[in-house]
């Protein structure tokens, strides 16, 4: 596995036209007058060139997903899905709850970037990698310690699901530090607008857990654990490629990776992600809610195996804007940024060409949210194939629905959370998650009861328009990109 990670970072290194650190950045072309709908001007072309590469990253793990989902299905028991699904669950939960470390770092590595700073681009990856090597430590500890009592935060007591989700959670434990590593560096490459090399380096990595799925779950016999081997296969190859390249291209040091970061150098990274640690909080929250009421609903695991497809519905749509999402994290905070271009002497960049940015990145969520539903429509019968149970297919046909229309809001929330976490909003966006989170936890109470896993879905709706709500408040009242702020900022 080492061999052949090492051959494919090699690859990636040698094909794609890569940015070392500090070497700046080039605007997006933005400017104060910029408008909200893609025009194909400079701005759309270099937001094309930087999102297609992020689109297609996110598309590789929930098709790689699917996969999962598809032969985990094979198995022929709804219980095996549910029960992947729930430790599924618990362990992105608990794994992102350190996420702020990837979405602080790509913001604090674009500016440094942006103001062709070295020392500092390397300064906010290794710091993030020390910090997230201990951090992964803990969490594989936790969860290896006592995988059933985390699995009752989604499992009730002698659920017959947890017989599949306990092996498969205890594999996916040892994926913490390889994920972690592997979510840094995207992070570090996307800070300095090189969106190809992970892109490479995650497709690579996942075809080895397409290969090993249905290996490992059939012919060898080990089922759901054969799954979650697969993943953690994957995960490790990917980690290794992106260490190997991040030292290459000197984003990182070994001396600054054996030692203890300042805290000088630490503070902005736990600052902005004490912040953002109470979004993550709270999102978890909400998914773990929705997972326990989902696998409450009837012992059987229908409801579960339904909801996973609808999820599935979803993610065809939802790649693309959370993909969009990660490209208004990396180019706001490198945008806002004022400097001089050395060949024409003009200046770029601003707060103004930030605003025209993210006005351009709304306007692209609203039209692709719409069409991505749309398309989602029309796929679903396909999508729903991929259960061979009638009783799960029936199940899952009106959430999908649902996830396919909540894609016009997804296409404007997801992009403007993004705009948030680049212009270093982390704890107005944390307060409108939370807000977000308590009115869906009530709604959990209420809806499920009447509309079984639809209900599940409809709470779904008000958690996503809570959200719409903060960013509106944050693009034209509160942010420092609404316009009276700018006005103030003249």
């Amino acid at each position: 596995v080492v061999s052949v990670a090492s051959a494919a970072a090699a690859a990636a290194a040698a094909t794609a036209k890569g940015t070392s650190a500090g070497s700046g950045a080039t605007t997006m072309g933005g400017s104060g007058e910029g408008g909200v709908w893609p025009r194909m001007d400079e701005m759309d072309r270099n937001l094309i060139k930087i999102a297609l590469p992020c689109i297609a990253n996110f598309a590789i793990n929930p098709l790689i997903g699917a996969v999962d989902l598809f032969w985990v299905n094979r198995m022929g028991t709804a219980l095996a899905v549910a029960g992947q699904a729930a430790a599924n669950q618990v362990f992105n939960s608990a794994f992102w709850l350190v996420s702020f470390l990837p979405s602080v770092t790509a913001t604090m590595v674009a500016r440094a970037n942006a103001d062709g700073d070295t020392e500092e681009v390397q300064d906010a990856v290794c710091q993030a990698l020390v910090v997230g090597a201990l951090v992964a430590v803990v969490g594989w500890g936790l969860i290896f310690a006592a995988p059933d009592r985390i699995l009752s935060s989604v499992l009730k007591d002698g659920a017959p699901a947890l017989e599949y989700a306990r092996p498969y959670l205890l594999v996916r434990s040892f994926a913490f530090l390889p994920n972690l590593t592997s979510l840094i560096g995207y992070s570090a490459f996307r800070g300095v607008l090189d969106t190809v090399t992970p892109m490479k380096i995650s497709a690579f990595a996942n075809l080895f857990n397409a290969v090993l799925d249905p290996i490992l779950i059939f012919p060898l016999g080990l089922g759901v654990t054969g799954a979650a081997l697969a993943t953690l296969a994957a995960e490790v190859i990917s980690a290794f490629c992106f260490m190997k390249i991040l030292l290459k291209r000197e984003l990182v040091r070994w001396s600054k990776l054996a030692r203890m970061p300042k805290w000088s150098k630490l503070e902005p990274l736990l600052k902005g992600g004490l912040a953002l640690q109470l979004r993550n909080f709270a999102l978890n929250l909400t998914f773990l809610g929705v997972t326990r009421v989902t696998q409450s609903i009837d012992g059987t695991g229908v409801s579960a195996a339904a909801h996973a497809l609808a999820i599935q519905t979803f993610q065809v749509g939802g790649i693309v804007l959370l993909g969009l999402s990660t490209v208004a994290q990396t180019v706001i905070p490198n945008e806002m940024i004022e400097r001089v271009d050395k060949s024409t002497g003009e200046r770029r960049g601003g707060k103004r060409a930030a605003r025209a940015v993210s006005d351009r990145l709304m306007g692209w969520g609203f039209i692709l949210g719409t069409v991505l539903g749309a398309l989602q429509v029309a796929i679903m019968p396909f999508l729903l194939k991929s259960s061979p149970l009638e009783e799960v297919r029936d199940a899952a046909r009106l959430p999908s629905l649902l996830a396919s229309a909540y894609q016009i809001i997804n296409g404007l929330v997801f992009i403007g959370e993004g705009v948030m976490v680049g212009t270093g909003s982390f704890l107005q966006l944390s307060l409108s998650t939370l807000v977000a989170t308590a009115a869906t936890l009530q709604a959990l109470r209420t809806f499920p009861a009447k509309f079984g896993i639809t209900g599940v879905w409809m709470s779904f709706g008000i958690f996503n328009a809570l959200r719409l709500a903060g960013v509106w408040l944050h693009q034209t009242r509160n942010g420092p990109l609404a316009p009276r702020n700018l006005d103030k900022t003249e």
